[in-house]
């Protein structure tokens, strides 16, 4: 079941290679779960399968519980609601105001909770743990480690807060870590082994994610790649250095590039869409800022060597307007044989990655939700099948 779980639908034969027990104790043991209703089964899709007979999945079935992801953005919060079979069952979205308070937050979280619980007809008891996606640095603790951020969002611990207020387990993580998550797993990124995901909205954060795992480093704040210096003598950054990505390629620093252009320009998405629609100063912006990308991303291919390379955030809707020009710096910048390895791709999640990735926490990072010792676990376990 906690392979079931952390990998989603996979075959009888899937599960004997990776458990390593024999055919027939994985059969027996699969049966008695159908029996009790702890799995179920289903075809796999002929694409999956190619000529023949499709293979049986095996899957979680609602009775093992579901999974939230949250993703709390800087003037938004988005609510995913899962089972513990991968299967999407409800999503809701809200605007927020800037710089909001936590306990704005967890209210306007509460409701849409609420709300996909009630269109997916669940109970609050079924939930099994909750993940929430902030757009900060955040310590292994969950704590930022950024005078940058609002005080409010971390004095106030939205975690504990949303932990508190539902009674249910609620694991904090980076948005930018869960969307490359979310994209590893269920987007441009599936079959990669090593993916570098990229965030670029109004900050500019990433991700690494390694064999499946996110990687976090020694204090939980890999990939912080915004404040990566791409020019010593730009401007000014929030964080005190100058000429940082997010000063340069970020979502506020693009549109005022074109400020004075002439065009009614109020947003990322505003400058992409006169970008598609021929305006020569937002297509000429936003080839730059993936001439900018790609100065900081080519030490990243020095270093990491990813094999796949992925722009999501507000940015990564504009698709080839910027990535054309980020591959040529790349490889004009990075060694050739990690350019040749690395495939540069759009986010297939757009702005439902972050907490697609906050659902996945729950389901692939089990042991950061199981209960203190001594206390039993209420959903998820089956009675009698072990």
């Amino acid at each position: 079941m906690a392979l079931l779980r952390a990998s989603g639908p996979m075959t009888r034969g899937e599960l004997v290679s990776t458990i390593g027990l024999s055919r027939g104790t994985v059969s027996t043991a699969v049966a008695q779960l159908v029996q009790e209703g702890w799995v179920d089964e289903r075809p796999a899709s002929a694409a999956l399968s190619g000529r023949g007979r499709p293979p049986t999945l095996l899957a979680l079935t609602q009775r093992a519980g579901v999974a939230i992801g949250v993703d709390l953005g800087r003037s938004h919060a988005r609510v995913v609601l899962a089972h513990l079979g991968h299967e999407v069952l409800a999503e809701q979205a809200r605007e927020l105001g800037e710089s909001w308070r936590a306990t704005e937050a967890v209210d306007a979280v509460e409701s849409l909770v609420d709300d996909v619980l009630a269109a997916a007809g669940v109970e609050r008891a079924g939930i099994v743990g909750i993940g929430l996606g902030l757009p900060a640095p955040l310590d292994t603790s969950g704590h930022s480690t950024s005078i940058t951020i609002p005080p409010d969002w971390v004095r106030e611990d939205p975690a504990g807060a949303l932990a508190q207020r539902l009674g249910v387990p609620v694991v904090v993580d980076n948005d930018a870590n869960l969307g490359a998550l979310a994209e590893a797993r269920w987007g441009a990124g599936r079959r990669s082994n090593t993916l570098f995901y990229i965030k670029a909205s109004t900050g500019i954060g990433a991700g690494l994610v390694l064999d499946g795992r996110v990687f976090r480093g020694s204090s939980g704040t890999a990939g912080e790649i915004g404040h990566f210096t791409v020019d010593e003598d730009g401007l000014v950054c929030r964080c005190g250095s100058r000429g940082c990505l997010e000063v340069r390629a970020g979502g506020p620093a693009l549109v005022a590039q074109v400020a004075h252009s002439g065009a009614e320009i109020a947003s990322v998405a505003d400058l992409i869409a006169a970008a598609r629609r021929g305006d020569l100063a937002c297509t000429r912006v936003l080839a730059d800022a993936g001439e900018t990308l790609g100065v900081a991303l080519a030490a990243v291919l020095n270093i990491v060597n990813p094999d796949r390379v992925v722009l999501g955030g507000e940015l990564g809707a504009a698709g080839e307007l910027v990535l054309a020009s980020l591959r040529e710096r790349l490889g004009r910048q990075a060694l050739p044989s990690a350019v040749r390895s690395a495939s540069v791709v759009q986010g297939q999640l757009g702005e439902r990655a972050e907490a697609l990735g906050a659902v996945l926490l729950v389901l692939t990072e089990e042991e950061r939700f199981t209960p203190p010792s001594g206390q039993e676990p209420t959903h998820g376990r089956p009675t009698t099948a072990q």
